[in-house]
């Protein structure tokens, strides 16, 4: 039987997004609190003859199945380091949304890395993967270690969060996604002119997530994305009015979108705010989670 490795590996929200200026290398300087979510996408890592991608599950027909996947930038990547053929069949089980600012493409990639790291038996140390992933992109990173980070520069210097309870959650898709580089494009178009201050932590915030108080991390959630997100899609104002008006505590748009998320107070009130959203036509799917969740994980046979 052909030996074959399975990792699986979270959305994440960011429940703060400070974004700074733009710097002289294209990036933004980054105060990134991720929130690893319950909604997962499944790497399946098997020997074959060459490097091939497969995708399954909902969205499927929008991931790209070529060299530019990150799952297998990551293979290649990983290969590349210990002298090996990156001839591996990965194949994606999706359920994180596409291009919905959930890092669901940084999340395949922060799970093939791990796949192949434990089919070809590479002894990679975890900083060594964490390293690889930083090359990968500013998020993926975090898709291996979740939980709850703070990522500082452009997101992938991470320093873990406590989180003191459980978090409630329910996320609408939207139809279609939104291009991250047009959004900070858009970003820095909104703010030019003006005195973008550096960011930094909402230590309240913080307290919030260590402390498990919903009350107060709705009160603290921030994402600096949102006004270019609306700007680029103003139809997700709908949603996030929907959500609001269905009792959730806080609405805002996770990451750089289209995906909108909305913090509630319990599984009931999940229930609720989900149908609610379904019911409105703001969105494609409602879906409710709970944070936090593990991070990358090798499964088990």
């Amino acid at each position: 039987m052909t030996h074959s490795v399975t990792v699986r590996v979270p959305a994440k929200v960011n429940v703060q997004l400070a974004v700074g200026a733009p710097r002289p290398d294209g990036f933004h300087d980054l105060a990134n609190v991720f929130l690893a979510v319950g909604m997962y996408d499944e790497v399946t890592v098997t020997p074959a003859d060459a490097l091939r991608v497969t995708c399954s599950g909902p969205d499927a027909a929008s991931v790209p199945l070529d060299g530019t996947n990150l799952a297998a930038r990551a293979a290649t990547a990983l290969a590349a380091r210990y002298g090996i053929a990156p001839d591996v069949h990965l194949h994606i089980d999706k359920d994180i949304p596409v291009a919905g600012g959930m890092a669901g493409g940084s999340a395949d990639g922060a799970a093939a890395l791990l796949a192949c790291d434990a089919l070809w038996n590479t002894g990679a140390s975890r900083e060594e993967l964490l390293a690889i992933c930083a090359e990968l992109g500013s998020d993926v990173p975090f898709s291996l270690i979740g939980g709850a980070a703070l990522g500082v520069g452009r997101g992938e210097r991470l320093s873990p969060v406590d989180v003191g309870g459980t978090f409630h959650w329910v996320f609408a898709v939207a139809d279609g996604g939104l291009s991250t580089p047009a959004v900070y494009g858009e970003f820095d178009r909104l703010t030019a002119g003006t005195e973008v201050p550096q960011p930094a932590a909402s230590a309240g915030l913080l307290s919030a997530l260590r402390t498990g108080d919903t009350a107060a991390l709705a009160d603290t959630l921030s994402n600096d994305l949102q006004a270019a997100a609306l700007s680029l899609r103003p139809s997700l104002a709908d949603t996030l009015a929907a959500g609001t008006a269905a009792g959730a505590l806080a609405a805002l748009v996770s990451g750089s979108g289209p995906t909108t998320a909305f913090l509630v107070s319990d599984e009931e009130s999940a229930r609720k705010v989900a149908d609610a959203l379904l019911s409105s036509g703001t969105c494609r799917s409602a879906r409710a989670a709970v944070s936090p969740a593990p991070g990358a994980t090798l499964q088990r046979p």
